[in-house]
């Protein structure tokens, strides 16, 4: 008997959104108990809220104070590391120089970009540290294993025209598919792509494509 055809998951996320790292850590923990082809889609959010004319939470007041109770909480539930404390940079970061380095580790070191996507996230909500700054994107890349040469030529292609297309052209079939924020996921099944927004949507996700939800699941020991 022939094994199952795969369903395929695409996982867009920004390292700047803290309910994509939710997302990239439950739906990894489930990558070999699921029927699934998880492939990670590194888009610009920036992008998404403008073309959506959306706004992040954390620039209203109340959802601000909401979201970082929420991650409090989340950090327990999920084992997801989040900081005890508001990142201080949080509110003057561009996440588009790390965005467009893992568009560039995607496409010439594809086996890293699960570790880097990682340590980005590690960088900023577990050390508070600027992601912003070229520097300590390739302090994350090195954290995750990648040479100093290789992380090197990887942000040297950052500003590349290709580079830039390439992250608009993901971000671009996100928002054509209906994202309005991060994490945006597509499952595709039997033809059919269904779209769900946000980690909290997992569970429907699993019923959708016919998996058992189990909850987040242990944390792997990378974390």
């Amino acid at each position: 008997m022939a094994a199952p055809i795969k369903k395929t998951i695409e996982l867009f996320y920004d390292v700047i959104s803290p309910y994509s790292w939710l997302a990239f850590e439950i739906l990894g923990r489930y990558r070999q108990r699921w029927n699934i082809d998880l492939q990670y889609k590194p888009f610009f959010l920036g992008g998404i809220m403008q073309g959506a004319d959306n706004k992040p939470p954390g620039l209203n007041p109340m959802k601000a104070v909401y979201m970082f109770d929420d991650l409090a909480m989340q950090r327990d539930y999920t084992g997801v590391p989040f900081s005890k404390s508001v990142p201080t940079s949080f509110f003057e970061q561009s996440s588009l120089t790390a965005q467009r380095f893992l568009t560039v580790v995607n496409d010439q070191h594809p086996d890293d970009l699960e570790e880097v996507s990682r340590q980005l996230w590690i960088r900023m909500w577990s050390k508070d540290k600027d992601i912003s700054d070229p520097t300590s994107v390739l302090e994350a890349a090195q954290a995750a294993g990648m040479s100093e040469e290789v992380a090197n030529k990887c942000m040297s292609k950052v500003k590349d025209q290709s580079t830039k297309e390439e992250l608009k052209r993901i971000t671009g079939i996100a928002l054509e598919s209906g994202a309005f924020g991060a994490p945006w996921i597509l499952a595709h099944k039997d033809g059919e792509v269904k779209t769900f927004w946000g980690t909290d949507k997992i569970p429907l996700l699993a019923h959708v494509i016919g998996e058992k939800w189990e909850g987040p699941l242990k944390p792997s020991s990378k974390l």
